[in-house]
């Protein structure tokens, strides 16, 4: 999904989000929690100011945004998997 999204220079001099707007619902980033670069493209894994996680993807060539992972804050964690054991 396409977001729009705006920027600042951070404290190494590179851009990373500050506010993104999905739909109509403008949102503050809190917190870049981390962030994948890559020559064409990158990933930041972002906190919102509505408590939520997003992972949002700038493609360098065309400049476009993308909105990759949304995680509510309401969302309880996922129970952790069982282990399978094979009959032996």
């Amino acid at each position: 999904m396409r977001v729009r999204v705006e920027t600042r220079v951070n404290v190494v001099g590179d851009h990373e989000p500050c506010r993104f707007a999905v739909g109509p619902q403008c949102l503050e980033v809190r917190n870049v929690l981390d962030r994948w670069l890559n020559p064409d493209h990158g990933y930041f894994k972002v906190e919102a100011d509505d408590g939520a996680i997003y992972i949002l993807r700038r493609d360098d060539l065309d400049g476009v945004w993308e909105l990759t992972l949304y995680q509510s804050p309401r969302q309880p964690p996922a129970p952790p998997m069982r282990e399978i054991r094979r009959p032996q």
